[in-house]
């Protein structure tokens, strides 16, 4: 049952005020318990606990508008307000060192404490990378997880769209207020997932997108999930702040190796160095979080890892168009393709773009080009 305006009302009007961060929150809700005590308690109380302009900031400001804007958008059957104390509040993130006072959830409250992995990646994966997000999320939410990540552009997006595809449980973590889509690309996205899984904020309605909230959303998707699979990322991609993340809270990284030539490898290969599991299949993410998947599920066949891996797939090409062996899965170029066979530029192009039309190659910034999977391959990887 969803908590009335008078019981939300002390929580938001702690959270709802500017200047008074998450921080000084718990030590106030440390010192007084529920909010209607910490209002209760007088301006030196309050004082005595953060300090003589924190105490002023709380009680004199007039946050009227937002506390209405805030309660009239929670009156929603679908739309959420959810508190430390409520028992929806996902427990997992009770265990993390700072999980935020009230959740703005639009969607299916339950999946917040539905068990939960997060797959994160680059913003700009490669076709293979992507297919790679939808193909995994699709696998691992049709085996009984969560899947949760950031909503942002690439690899967010595809596991979003894989789970969707395979049981539609899946959560997106925003770094804007909810009532925003942020990029607005995603906006569609965002309504499947508010239909079929859910949106979460910690922010305020009409948050814009700073990029300070992006790494404060990432501590969340690694908070809430019993793990974090990587997918393509960069050394700098703040998908190894999620990584790292997870790791100090105990959680379980996984990271799926590429080429070592592409530079949305090497956060991965950095991450594996430094002892996340390394994925090749579904079925390696499952044993790692010791997961007994449903009967009749790919991976519970004898023999079968979920499926053939990505990387490593059968290739149908291979007699048509042997020269793609010389490059397995490596990103290469027109240029590239001709000094290393004895194709002729004319007739190099003239496969390539057949190739292309059949979905065995995809095009890729720079005038480059990539292998990819078969799609009699399956459905999971």
């Amino acid at each position: 049952m969803k908590a009335g305006a008078a019981e939300l009302l002390p929580w938001l009007r702690l959270t709802l005020t500017p200047g008074i961060g998450g921080e000084t929150q718990r030590k106030l809700l440390r010192a007084f318990g529920l909010p209607e005590e910490i209002f209760n308690a007088g301006r030196s109380a309050l004082a005595a606990v953060i300090g003589d302009r924190a105490a002023s900031l709380l009680l004199d400001q007039d946050n009227t508008a937002a506390l209405e804007s805030a309660l009239a958008w929670s009156v929603q059957p679908t739309q959420h307000l959810v508190c430390l104390a409520d028992q929806a509040y996902p427990q997992s993130l009770l265990q993390t060192p700072d999980p935020p006072t009230v959740l703005y959830v639009l969607g299916r409250l339950e999946l917040l404490n539905s068990p939960t992995l997060a797959i994160v990646g680059s913003r700009n994966p490669t076709p293979l990378g992507l297919r790679n997000a939808e193909r995994f999320a699709a696998s691992l939410a049709d085996a009984g997880l969560t899947i949760a990540s950031g909503l942002a552009l690439g690899i967010d997006a595809g596991a979003h769209r894989g789970a969707l595809t395979g049981s539609g449980n899946t959560v997106a973590f925003v770094g804007t207020g909810i009532d925003r889509v942020y990029p607005a690309s995603n906006r569609e996205l965002a309504r499947e997932i508010s239909r079929k899984g859910a949106i979460v904020s910690e922010f305020a309605l009409g948050t814009p997108p700073l990029a300070a909230n992006f790494p404060r959303r990432n501590r969340l998707i690694a908070g809430l999930s019993r793990g974090t699979l990587v997918i393509e990322a960069t050394v700098e991609s703040g998908s190894l702040i999620t990584a790292r993340i997870a790791s100090e809270q105990g959680r379980e990284v996984f990271a799926i190796p590429g080429s070592i030539h592409s530079p949305q490898s090497r956060g991965c290969h950095r991450l594996i160095k430094q002892g996340a599991k390394l994925v090749e299949t579904v079925a390696d993410v499952l044993d790692e979080l010791r997961w007994n998947v449903p009967a009749g599920h790919p991976a519970t066949k004898a023999g079968m890892a979920a499926d053939t891996p990505a990387h490593t797939a059968h290739d149908v090409a291979t007699d048509a168009s042997p020269f793609l062996e010389v490059f397995g899965f490596d990103p290469f170029s027109l240029d590239e393709l001709v000094t290393r066979t004895d194709l002729t530029v004319e007739r190099a192009a003239v496969l390539l773009l057949e190739l292309e039309l059949q979905g065995l190659i995809a095009s890729m910034p720079g005038g480059r080009y990539q292998r990819q999977p078969p799609p009699s391959a399956g459905n999971g990887p």
